[in-house]
């Protein structure tokens, strides 16, 4: 068996994304390893070139910055870094630059890529996920935040990204997956808040075609309201992360009880059937669970 990882990634050194770490976590299960590094400002080549790792090969590609509606230049980036993985792999693992698997689900995602190798039935694994925000010990969860996404795809099959790269499509249909007991820690939402403030401005650009790059006022604050309801998080952090973790250098001292009062009857209503139930009515899904 074999598997290919896959990402893309732009400006990493600017936008302080933890690129290296998303690379190292899933690297282990990998055979290749293809990386589209967009035309940056920074050192972003060098970052990547610096992991020094044969699996790795680098596609340099050009950002197509017409594409400035809804993250579909995210996309197809991403469609540009699949294409270039080997014909004969067969799985395609994709991890994007703010993302990081634990080690202690490495064997298990491989045995699950084992099992459904030759299940024509599944197309696709799906993981769960761990939207860490504001502070490295606190998980945002709410109906705002996709609980589960695709994150590996069999090779051979026409797989194409999805609107802004938060997931995969076959020709234009949801993809057949597995869901698997294995997490991805999403850290794009841990940064300083001046640091999310330009995470925004910068997410806008590709997503809004009125959006512009107007300089930040120091003095400017970062509304993490938006949280909806954060959780204290009582795991572990992928041993890739730690040396990151230890320079945090920002204190966050948002109330995590204030954005849960903000929320109409409507969404605390469907908010509370969910922690009795376990189900979210009407969530978005992109992707059908078959096993």
């Amino acid at each position: 068996m074999k598997v290919a990882g896959f990402t893309f990634i732009r400006n990493a050194v600017i936008n302080d994304y933890s690129i290296v770490e998303a690379i190292n976590s899933i690297l282990p299960v990998c055979d290749e390893f293809v990386v589209a590094v967009g035309n940056s400002d920074d050192g972003t080549r060098a970052l990547i070139e610096n992991i020094n790792s044969p699996k790795i090969r680098i596609i340099d590609t050009v950002w197509d910055e017409t594409l400035r509606l809804g993250g579909a230049a995210f996309a197809e980036e991403t469609d540009k870094a699949f294409s270039n993985i080997s014909e004969d792999a067969d799985w395609a693992f994709y991890i994007q630059g703010d993302e990081c698997v634990h080690e202690n689900d490495l064997p298990l995602i491989r045995q699950e890529m084992e099992e459904a190798l030759h299940d024509p039935e599944i197309e696709g694994l799906l993981f769960k996920y761990n939207h860490f925000y504001g502070s490295y010990d606190y998980i945002a969860e709410s109906r705002r935040w996709y609980r589960r996404e695709i994150r590996v795809v069999k090779r051979n099959l026409n797989v194409h990204s999805y609107k802004d790269a938060q997931g995969f499509r076959i020709d234009d249909r949801k993809i057949k997956v597995k869901l698997i007991d294995a997490y991805i820690n999403h850290y794009g939402w841990v940064k300083p808040p001046h640091g999310l403030l330009r995470k925004k401005q910068n997410f806008n650009l590709f997503y809004d075609e009125n959006a512009t790059t107007e300089t930040i006022p120091e003095t400017a604050s970062f509304d993490y309201g938006n949280a909806d309801l954060l959780i204290h998080f009582k795991g572990t952090h992928p041993s890739v992360m730690l040396e990151r973790i230890k320079s945090v250098n920002w204190k966050f001292d948002f109330d995590p009880t204030r954005a849960a009062r903000k929320l109409n009857f409507r969404r605390r209503l469907l908010e509370k059937i969910y922690q009795l139930t376990g189900i979210r009515i009407g969530e978005y899904k992109n992707y059908r669970i078959v096993r």
